[in-house]
């Protein structure tokens, strides 16, 4: 079975913003003594994922 792929696109605030919560969901689990190993895996994929340029074209009415 294949495995769905979903694409976000994010500027940098978003970026850095998801990273933040991200990153904050894993402190919470750390005072909490749950297992972080996911949290972990995600923050790398988020933080390694490459950056595509996107191309805008404005229509004018």
């Amino acid at each position: 079975m294949k495995t769905k792929r979903r694409c976000f696109y994010l500027d940098d605030f978003e970026h850095r913003l998801l990273v933040s919560c991200v990153m904050t969901a894993r402190n919470e689990y750390i005072h909490q003594d749950k297992p972080i190993e996911d949290i972990n895996e995600l923050i790398l994929k988020i933080i390694d994922a490459p950056s595509k340029k996107l191309r805008v074209v404005k229509e004018e009415a």
